[in-house]
């Protein structure tokens, strides 16, 4: 792949990344000091963190789509989704008590729809038909994005760097047949210490869930990388960000589908 700040650079942004998510600290803006970085160095750095992980012992569960919604793109400053992996050292159970400065730095909440894959998606080509006939089912999700650029001052080139700015993430414990249900409608609910915080609909990501994991997949197609069988997709947030610190309490409501919640300590 073509390259504009070589590999060996690279290959020195990507040990530094995997050394903050390590040590959980942060780094300044990737596109502030590169001033050339573009995204493809951006996936090769992302990629090659991977394979720092993985080199580490982990495993890779799915991946995910991000900055999906307008009003997340509006908070974020980041105006294109972008699209990460996700390893078994990020997954959660259900309910779980999280400790919060061994585990993140700057997290923030998402309350999700989880895919799980029950055959490949190979893009580029891939339809919203497509991805509903590789579904098995779907599950509620939170997500803690977590950046290890420092307060969150980042470009598209920053955040799929830095694994779409991924930290964990908490399933429910209840699954639904897509086909069930009408997607771009289903409705999540979210509170936060026991208030209503917010609430959102299907198709505040891309106007369909359906076409977020298409787009991931035909994103992702590009790079020869599919979405497989097995795996769990995160298809972006359906509310706003929500900031997280030690003492917090979430809870979400999939209408429908099921519950998931996570404290932090």
């Amino acid at each position: 792949m073509h390259c504009k700040l070589g590999i060996k650079r690279l290959d020195s942004i990507a040990t530094e990344l995997y050394e903050c998510l390590k040590s959980a600290t942060t780094t300044p803006p990737l596109s502030d000091v590169y001033k050339n970085i573009d995204i493809e160095d951006a996936y090769y750095i992302s990629k090659r963190i991977l394979d720092l992980r993985i080199g580490d012992g982990e495993t890779i569960t799915g991946k995910k789509i991000g900055v999906t919604s307008k009003v997340v793109q509006d908070m974020l400053g980041v105006h294109q989704p972008d699209f990460g992996f996700l390893t078994d050292a990020m997954y959660c159970e259900n309910g779980v008590s999280i400790e919060l400065e061994k585990r993140l730095i700057q997290p923030k909440a998402e309350a999700e729809i989880a895919f799980f894959l029950k055959s490949d998606l190979v893009g580029p080509g891939v339809t919203e038909a497509d991805v509903l006939a590789a579904t098995d089912y779907i599950m509620p999700c939170f997500e803690i994005v977590d950046s290890r650029i420092d307060g969150w001052r980042i470009k598209i080139q920053d955040t799929i760097a830095d694994n779409a700015s991924c930290g964990i993430y908490i399933l429910g414990d209840s699954k639904l047949d897509p086909r069930d249900i009408d997607l771009p409608n289903l409705r999540v609910s979210v509170w936060k210490n026991d208030e209503f915080l917010s609430e959102g609909i299907g198709s505040a990501v891309q106007g369909n869930p359906l076409t977020a994991v298409a787009w991931l997949a035909n994103t992702l197609g590009g790079f020869g990388i599919s979405l497989n069988a097995g795996e769990v997709i995160l298809s972006g947030s359906l509310v706003p960000l929500e900031p997280i610190q030690a003492g917090d309490k979430m809870r979400m409501e999939l209408h429908g589908v099921g519950r998931a919640a996570v404290q932090f300590v």
